[in-house]
C-alpha cells in the first residue's frame, strides 16, 4: 500500500480562468507548451510532455491528467492513493482578490473530480492567504467539501510570513479542524514585473528548499508553535534544507535575542512532517536515518519535472515496519485516509 502525497494536477476549468493571470498553456519559442501565469512562462517540462513534442502530439498535461489516466498511472507505479494539489505556481497570492475567486473554483474542481474516484483520489486545498479573512472562510468550505489539509508556498504568502499575527487565526483554525498544512515551496518570480531575471528556474529548482527550509524556521522561531501547539505541518522536497542543517539551527537558535520559541528547538520536531523525495540515494537514506520514519511521508511529484517514477524507498535500509509507516500509515492517520 502506497500513499503518494505529493502529486499534482490542473483541470481544465481552471485554465483561462481570468484573462491576464490565466493560468494557460502556450508555446514557447520551440513550440512547446508551457504554464504561463501573467507574463511568466514556466520553462522546466516532463520527459512525457518532451515525447509528445517530439512526436507531433500536443504536450500540454491535460489529456493524462484525466482521472482514468491518472488512475492508470498509479497502477503501473504501484501507487494507491494520491493526495493532490495545484502546481505551486499556481498558488495565486500575488493576485489580490482574484486569489480568492481561484481558491474557490480550485477547490471545488478538485472536489469534483476526487469524487470520480473516492477512495483513490484526495487533495490538499489553496487558501487566498493574502486575504486572511477570505482564508479562514476558504478553509472551513474546503473541509466541508472533502479537503484533507491546506496547501500553502513556503515565503510571500500573499505579503504575509508565517509567523504573521495577521495568518495566525487560519493556522489555529487548521489545529481546530485537525487538517495539516503542506508547505511547497512556489516561483517568487511568478509575481514579478519582469519574470524573465529568474534565470534557470532558480527560485524554483533553488528556491523551493530554501523557501520550505525558511518556513520550517519562521513557525519554530516566530513563536507559531507555541500559539498553535497541536499544528501539524507537513514539508515537501526532503522537508528542503532542515535535516541537512538541523544541528545549525539548534546551535543557533537558542542564540537568538528575538526568537519567540518557548521550548528547546529540537522539541518541535514533533509536529513536523517530511517527504524524502531527494533524487540521491544516499542523501535520501540520510533523510530516512535523521528524521525517523516516525515522521516521514511518501511523496514523488507525481505529474512534476522532477518526479519519482519507480519506488521511492527502492535499495534504502529500512525494516518493514518502517516502510509501512512512510508508505502509509503515517500518511493515513494524519489525513484520516482509510486502507
Amino acid at each position: 500500500m502506497i500513499i503518494d502525497l505529493h502529486a499534482h494536477h490542473i483541470e481544465p476549468k481552471m485554465l483561462g480562468f481570468d484573462p491576464f493571470w490565466g493560468p494557460r498553456f502556450a508555446p514557447d519559442a520551440e513550440g512547446m507548451q508551457r504554464m504561463t501565469i501573467g507574463k511568466w512562462q514556466l520553462t522546466l517540462g516532463t520527459k512525457e510532455a518532451a515525447a509528445a513534442h517530439a512526436a507531433g502530439e500536443d504536450s500540454s498535461p491535460l489529456e493524462w491528467m484525466k482521472a482514468p489516466n491518472r488512475l492508470k498511472q498509479m497502477d503501473e507505479r504501484g501507487i494507491d492513493k494520491a493526495v493532490m494539489s495545484v502546481p505551486a505556481h499556481a498558488f495565486m497570492y500575488h493576485t489580490g482578490d482574484f486569489g480568492t475567486k481561484w481558491c474557490r473554483m480550485v477547490n471545488d474542481e478538485f472536489a469534483k473530480y476526487c469524487a470520480q474516484a473516492p477512495d483513490r483520489l484526495f487533495w490538499w486545498a489553496p487558501l487566498p492567504l493574502q486575504n486572511p479573512d477570505e482564508a479562514l472562510k476558504e478553509l472551513d468550505r474546503a473541509v466541508k467539501l472533502g479537503a484533507r489539509g491546506v496547501n500553502t508556498g513556503g515565503v510571500n504568502l500573499g505579503g504575509h510570513e508565517f509567523h504573521d499575527e495577521a495568518l495566525l487565526p487560519v493556522w489555529k483554525r487548521c489545529a481546530e479542524l485537525n487538517v495539516p498544512i503542506y508547505v511547497h515551496g512556489y516561483n517568487q518570480s511568478v509575481g514579478w514585473e519582469d519574470p524573465s531575471k529568474d534565470k534557470f528556474e532558480t527560485t524554483s529548482i533553488v528556491g523551493f528548499c530554501y523557501d520550505e527550509t525558511v518556513a520550517f524556521w519562521n513557525l519554530i522561531c516566530g513563536g507559531v508553535l507555541d500559539k498553535v501547539p497541536d499544528l501539524t505541518v507537513c514539508i515537501t522536497h526532503g522537508g528542503g534544507f532542515v535535516p541537512y542543517q538541523i544541528g545549525r539551527f539548534d546551535a543557533t537558535a537558542g542564540n537568538l535575542s528575538d526568537g519567540l520559541n518557548k521550548k528547546p528547538f529540537l522539541s518541535y520536531l514533533e509536529n513536523f512532517y517530511f517527504d524524502p523525495l531527494i533524487h540521491d540515494p544516499i542523501m535520501r537514506q540520510a533523510v530516512i536515518d535523521s528524521i525517523g520514519a516516525d515522521r516521514l511521508l511518501y511523496g514523488t511529484n507525481f505529474n512534476g519535472s522532477d518526479q519519482i517514477r519507480g519506488y521511492l524507498l527502492e535499495g534504502m535500509k529500512v525494516s518493514d515496519a518502517d516502510t509501512n509507516k512512510i508508505c502509509y500509515e503515517n500518511a493515513s492517520k494524519l489525513l484520516d485516509i482509510k486502507v
